[in-house]
């Protein structure tokens, strides 16, 4: 982890996004820390002078490669590692949903694999935690039935 990012004074923010295409989610799996190994939306840390849309865009294309058009706003999620030092990582996370526009998914140093899953067969990843009804809300919001 970053070392600006480790044991921080305050929470930091960040955004992701549950993209869809032909009903299917896009997932990447963390190749860093915090939570690596496991699988997540893409996103990352709001920029200064960034709203988080654009920060959730950016951060799909950097990682995964990915355009997308966002539809709503889903949810904000917490992320918070205590260890016995006190607050590891605390991250504030706003969670869009989109459309997939264009691109193929591509692993980065971010992501060392990438790929579109069933909404209904996520349960047997290894994910962040909550990750199954983020993307539950995420595809009731854009009306696609489980």
């Amino acid at each position: 982890m970053d070392n600006d990012r480790a044991y921080p004074p305050r929470p930091i923010l960040a955004a992701s996004v549950a993209v869809f295409r032909e009903g299917q989610v896009l997932l990447a799996r963390r190749a860093r820390a915090p939570m690596n190994g496991l699988y997540t939306l893409p996103g990352g840390v709001v920029e200064i002078g960034e709203t988080m849309r654009e920060a959730a865009l950016r951060e799909l294309m950097e990682e995964v490669g990915i355009v997308a058009r966002i539809v709503t706003f889903n949810d904000h999620v917490e992320s918070i590692v205590r260890r016995p030092g006190g607050v590891e990582s605390h991250y504030v996370i706003a969670s869009f949903v989109a459309h997939w526009v264009t691109g193929e998914p591509h692993v980065s140093a971010e992501a060392d694999a990438v790929n579109w899953f069933s909404p209904d067969s996520i349960g047997h990843l290894e994910t962040t935690p909550g990750l199954a009804s983020i993307v539950a809300r995420a595809r009731s919001l854009i009306g696609l039935a489980p």
